[in-house]
């Protein structure tokens, strides 16, 4: 079961560390990303961000925050778009400050459009805009698709090799105006499934902290996940267990 947070009265083990996964207003794969940073280690906990609202200071006492996928205020107004101007009223600068202090924030798919629609993911001095679009076949799509880790600054993705990843979006193409430096460039498709410029499945912000893919991980624990059963095929805990290794290595 998620623990919905107390925050003032949430247990955990003590030199345990601690990932924040919010839910609410449409999110609806907390349950998978809570499970999956508990199998990397984590005390995972899922709270509602309205509560987080309410005391933000506690945003501090985690090392770890996700923005898991689902289908935020119904998508209006664009995918993410609504999540995005609440949290940036609401909980911007803790979170630029949760980064500032090192620790590591994934969004997954809506999480994604999210983060990218806060802003990010840009440049001002340089100009660079991230955006999503909607997938150029204009449907959407429902598979599993092969992913590649190019190397990257991006420290969710460490060391991984190509694998099976799930994706479920209608809004996932990945559009940059001007120049993304190839160490932000965290995963790729193997193949072009939405015309994701550069064929981009997931970006990190120039820290390696902020990670942003449109594949679902949390969906891709086990290899007894896979369509095919495939050994190797599915390596979606590796991404929580490599922010795992990191928080234990600099906090």
């Amino acid at each position: 079961m998620v623990e919905v947070l107390t925050l003032k009265n949430a247990t955990y083990q003590a030199g345990t560390p601690r990932a924040l996964v919010l839910c609410g207003d449409g999110i609806n794969c907390e349950r998978e990303t809570v499970a999956a940073f508990a199998a990397a280690g984590f005390a995972a906990s899922a709270c509602h961000l309205n509560r987080l609202a309410a005391e933000p200071a506690a945003l501090g006492e985690f090392q770890a925050l996700a923005l898991p996928g689902g289908f935020s205020f119904g998508d209006e107004l664009g995918s993410g778009q609504i999540l995005a101007t609440k949290l940036s009223v609401l909980l911007g600068e803790q979170i630029r400050q949760f980064v500032a202090d090192g620790k590591p924030v994934i969004g997954i798919c809506n999480g994604f459009q999210t983060l990218a629609k806060m802003g990010l993911f840009n440049d001002p001095a340089s100009g660079r805009r991230v955006a999503l679009a909607h997938n150029s076949q204009g449907v959407f799509v429902d598979r599993w698709v092969a992913v590649e880790f190019p190397e990257s600054d991006c420290i969710w993705t460490r060391g991984l090799e190509g694998c099976d990843f799930p994706v479920r979006h209608g809004e996932g193409r990945v559009m940059i105006e001007g120049e993304i430096p190839p160490g932000c460039v965290a995963l790729r498709y193997s193949e072009d499934i939405n015309g994701s410029s550069g064929r981009i499945a997931g970006l990190c912000d120039p820290t390696g902290l902020v990670f942003g893919l449109m594949p679902h991980p949390e969906a891709a624990l086990h290899d007894v996940l896979h369509p095919q059963k495939r050994i190797g095929g599915a390596r979606g805990l590796r991404v929580f267990e490599n922010a795992y290794k990191y928080v234990k290595e600099t906090h």
